[in-house]
């Protein structure tokens, strides 16, 4: 019996999966919600949209492409992220400007507390990153990528049932494990018309020495090595806002 390549195998779920009939009207995959997650026209999407599931973590052989077979390493806090200069208003509620530095510190405290709780309570995380999209489907959403699927399915099950800044956390497995297919090419360039509105994902990124503390090497802007296992970032002697303060899970 001939032998099947990895990669042959995967073309062969990705092709069943795009025409995999459904309760939907047309029996086909959303584009959207496998590339980013979301879809902003949500449950009232036309097409197909596969949440992964929690199903059996698969052998070791076959996690190369476990994710094409609804297993997923990666789990989305949904608007979980507030942009101080979206939110800030003053006392008569009139908007309050908040500058640029204000912002990246925020960002950055934000970032690195979300990032070192979550490593630290449930595993080895190879990317994490955050959307600064307006758009109701994409604002403030977290997503995590996990070395290990069993961390992310934990990860979920408990965050589920916890708090942060005030508000409930809705944490839920994502289809995306390439942010690269996700980004918004334009926005990196600095060339995209649609805003904040833009229906790919607009990643804020973090100070390049967050990153190197966090990732352990120089600043990259996708998909980051991987941190070792345990790894707690040092304490940065950083200002905090107390305008901007955030919440803990």
């Amino acid at each position: 019996m001939p032998q099947v390549s990895l990669e042959i195998v995967v073309f062969l779920v990705r092709q069943r999966r795009a025409h995999a009939p459904s309760g939907n009207s047309t029996g086909v995959n959303c584009s959207f919600y496998f590339k980013i997650g979301a879809c902003r026209h949500g449950d009232r999407c036309s097409r197909l949209h596969n949440k992964p599931t929690f199903s059996q973590v698969p052998p070791p052989t076959f996690r190369l492409f476990s994710q094409e077979l609804g297993h997923a390493p990666t789990i989305v806090l949904l608007n979980l992220y507030r942009n101080p200069q979206n939110t800030a208003q003053t006392a008569d509620g009139s908007h309050c400007h908040v500058s640029d530095v204000e912002v990246q510190e925020h960002y950055d405290n934000f970032f690195e507390e979300v990032f070192t709780e979550l490593q630290e309570k449930y595993g080895e995380i190879e990317e994490m990153n955050v959307c600064d999209n307006l758009g109701d489907h994409l604002v403030g959403n977290v997503y995590v990528k996990f070395r290990r699927e069993e961390d992310a399915e934990r990860a979920v099950v408990e965050l589920n049932n916890r708090w942060f800044n005030g508000q409930a956390v809705h944490a839920e497995l994502s289809p995306v494990t390439d942010f690269r297919e996700s980004c918004c090419r334009q926005y990196e360039m600095g060339e995209c018309t649609r805003g904040g509105f833009c229906n790919f994902m607009h990643l804020r990124p973090i100070s390049r020495d967050l990153r190197r503390q966090l990732y352990g090497r120089g600043p990259r802007r996708r998909s980051p090595p991987r941190s070792h296992t345990g790894h707690r970032p040092r304490e940065r002697n950083r200002r905090r806002s107390p305008d901007h303060r955030h919440g803990r899970f």
